[in-house]
């Protein structure tokens, strides 16, 4: 069974978000207000299948899939951007792929105690989050 990421997540730590906010071309006023946020990340994971809600205050996001099955996913909110969206386990570890106009575009996420990691990748721009546990 691969690892439990049900349960809500609480931002401590968001280091080079604005390059990756740069790289997929966000405007300078929305850049500047979403550096600023802490966000909260709920998971909820039966098995393979995952509905994740990214909150703030100045905008959510949500993204429901299944590891293994390739969707089409519209980044509505963050950079409108219609893309081809692939989530695969690498042992407990899930890692996405999204194929669209910006190369090398994806993510990580993986557990260590009670944190949750998140490595989101644009091109040569890495940023790298942290949430803790609160549920």
């Amino acid at each position: 069974m691969p690892a439990d990421y049900n349960g809500r997540w609480e931002m401590v730590k968001n280091d080079k978000f604005e390059d990756i906010m740069k790289a997929l071309d966000i405007d300078f006023a929305t850049r500047k207000i979403a550096a600023h946020l802490t966000q909260t990340k709920v998971i909820m994971q039966d098995g393979d299948r995952f509905e994740t809600k990214t909150l703030s205050t100045f905008r959510n996001y949500e993204v429901n899939f299944t590891v293994g099955e390739e969707f089409e996913e519209y980044t509505k909110g963050l950079d409108n951007r219609t893309v081809k969206t692939l989530v695969t386990w690498d042992g407990d570890k899930l890692v996405c792929v999204q194929k669209g106009e910006k190369p090398n575009r994806g993510w990580k996420h993986w557990i260590e105690g009670d944190l949750l990691h998140l490595e989101i990748t644009v091109g040569d721009k890495i940023c790298l989050q942290v949430f803790k546990k609160k549920e």
